[in-house]
């Protein structure tokens, strides 16, 4: 059983490391949005190409009552926290009753 629960502890990690790579992204795309970047930049087309098939859906079903700020990236963020919070967690927890 041990087995099965280093393989848990291990998928959780890498889980974890993912979503937070995954949310410095977020974070800098909506840093490099504050500016006029140049949209042929490589970097800024990375981040639009890895963090749009994320935030366009939950920007087309936002309303935009606050002034045209989006705040699609916030939602993603705090989405992304819950995860780390309760996906990650549960598979270390369950990996622990394992043993």
């Amino acid at each position: 059983m041990f087995v099965i629960s280093n393989f848990l502890i291990a998928i959780a990690k890498i889980l974890d490391i993912a979503l937070t790579l995954y949310m410095w992204i977020i974070i800098a795309r909506a840093v490099i949005s504050w500016v006029n970047p140049d949209p042929y930049n490589a970097i800024v087309r990375f981040l639009n190409s890895a963090t749009e098939p994320v935030l366009y859906p939950i920007r087309r079903r936002l309303p935009l009552f606050f002034g045209g700020v989006d705040f699609s990236p916030v939602i993603v963020i705090m989405i992304i926290i819950f995860l780390q919070t309760f996906l990650v967690q549960t598979l270390i927890q369950l990996a622990q009753r394992l043993v």
